[in-house]
């Protein structure tokens, strides 16, 4: 039981660390885009 609600627990910063990566992800990737462009990011 202790190792399963330990595993629980330690999948949230996981997941969160996913999530924060693929924002990451797309916001350089706009940002490329936009420096390439010309326009401004914001």
């Amino acid at each position: 039981m202790t190792a399963l609600l330990t595993a629980y627990v330690l999948m949230w910063p996981v997941l969160v660390l996913g999530i924060l990566i693929t924002i990451v992800r797309g916001f350089a990737k706009d940002a490329r885009e936009a420096r390439k462009e010309g326009h401004p990011i914001i």
